[in-house]
Order: structure tokens, then sequence, then C-alpha cells
């Protein structure tokens, strides 16, 4: 079958590799019929996390059709048309009976790499690196799916696949940034980053009952479609003073949640972001932490905040005193798909969550090269290029 490879560095091709076959009895194979490009994808192609190797598939946001079941899969049957959580999940362990898929005991098959890093491995994510399980990704035209009663999702036919498709990672993704870090009826939310993700966790909040709720980016056509489709205030910060904007709308306290949605190649104006990506580059740090340390100077004393942007390692001038003596709540997690997806496929289904405007590029498989290109340069107003194998 053809998949979207990794061959190094910056370096994408579409090559033949292997089917995927059953290897457990709770497996399902998927016939991928959309699969999106995401902000976290870009992490791995520029080698920031260094655990790729040649010939791996990328991609972890996807749905597609059944078309091959295990001998103990109960809840799907060949024709199905599924939405798949990015991460893998056994749904038995401690973490998943408390509903913390991501962080499942069972879903990472190769735990070594990240229990050094970080004292503990989460669970597994198709297509993202040998650090997460090494399993294969979801650009190709057929992908095996572990625990398939678990991480897969019957999509309501109300529902079509250009929409359901989001529910996979960045709807999921952005509720919990909203829902995990506490927004509450009548909160002022302010979100670092109006990409997919940010776009996501500014509806939820939305829907949550905020307030207000400001995102802050450079691109006007992202801020354009979080104003419309999400409800939410677009700042520009190459123009607006977000500073000064969040303390009028809050009325001199600063918001009740800020919400990073931007992750470790965050760009912000002025000397500071040479000097994190100076330090990047010479991996002397290996994440660029500028809109984390903006949020949690911004939040009002005691407010909360969620990082939802990916991180892989070290940061320089984290503003721990900051953190500490304003009394701010912060939290991260990678999304716990399995909590959200069935609430948010109702939600689409009666048209309160739309998503389909994200897929701004849809092409096929074979310009997946160029697609992440346009996607990682945002040619055209690119917010995520969709292939469909």
């Amino acid at each position: 079958m053809k998949a979207l490879c990794w061959e190094g560095v910056n370096k994408l091709a579409v090559r033949d590799v292997p089917d995927p076959q059953l290897r457990n009895e709770q497996d399902i194979v998927v016939k991928v019929r959309k699969t999106v490009t995401c902000g976290s994808d870009l992490h791995l192609i520029g080698g920031y996390i260094p655990f790729m190797s040649r010939g791996d598939v990328l991609g972890h946001e996807f749905v597609g059709e059944v078309v091959e079941v295990g001998a103990q899969v109960r809840k799907h049957r060949v024709g199905d048309r599924v939405v798949v959580s990015s991460f893998i999940s056994c749904g038995k362990c401690w973490y998943c009976s408390q509903e913390l898929y991501s962080l499942c005991d069972n879903g990472n098959t190769n735990p070594a790499i990240t229990e050094a890093l970080w004292g503990f491995s989460p669970g597994g994510c198709f297509g993202y690196s040998h650090a997460m399980g090494g399993f294969a990704g979801s650009h190709a035209e057929y992908i095996r799916v572990p625990f398939g009663d678990v991480g897969a999702f019957t999509i309501p036919d109300e529902v079509d696949d250009l929409r359901a498709l989001f529910a996979s990672d960045s709807a999921s993704t952005g509720w919990m940034g909203a829902d995990l870090g506490g927004v509450r009826p009548g909160d002022v939310v302010a979100i670092w980053g109006a990409g997919a993700v940010g776009q996501m966790a500014a509806r939820a909040s939305v829907l949550l009952g905020a307030e207000r709720v400001l995102i802050i980016d450079r691109y006007d056509n992202r801020l354009d479609q979080a104003a419309k489709f999400a409800g939410a205030e677009p700042l520009n910060y190459l123009r607006d003073d977000t500073g000064s904007a969040l303390l009028e709308a809050t009325g001199g306290r600063g918001p009740d949640v800020c919400i990073e949605a931007v992750g470790m190649e965050a760009h912000t104006p002025g000397p500071q972001h040479a000097y994190d990506q100076v330090k990047q580059q010479l991996r002397l740090q290996t994440d660029r932490p500028a809109a984390v340390r903006d949020a949690i100077y911004q939040a009002r004393k005691g407010g909360s905040v969620f990082v939802l942007g990916v991180y892989a390692g070290f940061v320089d001038k984290f503003p721990l005193g900051a953190m500490m003596n304003k009394g701010l709540t912060v939290r991260g997690a990678q999304m716990h798909g399995q909590r959200y997806i069935p609430m948010l496929l109702d939600r689409m289904a009666r048209g309160e969550l739309v998503t389909e405007h994200l897929a701004t590029h849809v092409m096929p498989l074979d310009q997946g090269p160029e697609g992440y290109r346009m996607f990682k340069d945002k040619e055209d107003g690119c917010v995520r290029a969709v292939f469909e194998p």
C-alpha cells in the first residue's frame, strides 16, 4: 500500500509499505478515508523529536472504514465508518479507569525511552516516533488499530467524514484544554494559538459558558476563522497590545483560564524569539516556550494555565516564581480522546460544533509532501491539509 513516510529531517516521500495485519484479537484494520496534518507532526519532520527512523509512516488524526476485525472485537463490524482516537489505550488499566487515556500503562509498546525522559511512560500514539510506541501512522491506505473497541467510534450518519475527522484529535484536544483547564460559566478565557486545536479550545470554552474568549495569533485568516466559527475575539500579537487587551477584558485582573495551544516551536516578536531559537537549534534546550511564559504572566492570580501544545523535554527561563507566587494551577496533557469523542460526535450531529472549515486544502495522499510544505509555510492560507488515500 502507499504511505507518507519520514525519510530524514525535513524529507518526506510517498512510498510502498507492507499492508497492516491483525496482530492481536482486539485489533481492527481500517481503510483510511481521510487523514490530516497536525502541528505536532512538524516537530517530527523538523527533527525536534529525535526518535524517528527512515520509513516511519506519519499521521495520527483520521477517519476510515473497518475492513477487518479481531476475534475479540465486539463493538465494530466490517463496513463501519469510524473515527479513531490518536492515542492508543487499553481501556482496562488504572489510568484508563480514571479516564486518563493518554496515560495508559499498556498503550505504548516501547516505554523505555519516555521512562528515561519523563520518569514514566504515557500511552502510545499513531505515527508519533518510537518514543510513543513506533506505531505506523494514518497517512496511508490502511492502518492497524490496537484495542479497536476502545479507540474507534462509529460516526453518526448525520456527521460527514470531514467534520468527524477532527474529533480524532484536534477537537478532543481543544475540549480537554477547556474542560481540565477549569472553564466555568462567566469566565474570561485567553487562548494562545488559533490553529485547529486553539480554535477548538475556543469553541469548547464558549459552549462551557465562558463570558468572553480571546484568542491570540499572528495569522489573520486563522483569527477570522476563530471569530466566525468559535465565537472568539481575535488578537493579532504583531499589531495588538495583547497584555493590555487581556487586562481591559477582565477589569485589570487577567484571564481566569489561559490555554496554550502552540507548542515547542512557538514564535514571539523581539529578541526573545532569537534567543530561544538559537538555544533550540544548538540543542541547549529542546523547546521554545514563549507562549507558555506569556500565559503564566498574563493569567490572573489564582487562575489556571493549561498546556495543550506538545513539548518534548527541557525549556529555559520557565517563570516558576510567577507560577508559585501568583498561586496558579498549571496543568498539561496529551489528549484523552476516548473521554471526549462520543460527546463531540453528538455535538457535531446537532450542529453545535463544526470543524470542516479547518480543512482548507484537501488533496490526494500522493501530494502529501507538498501538503506538509504548504501547511508548514502557511501558504495560501493553509490551516490544515487533508489527505485522501
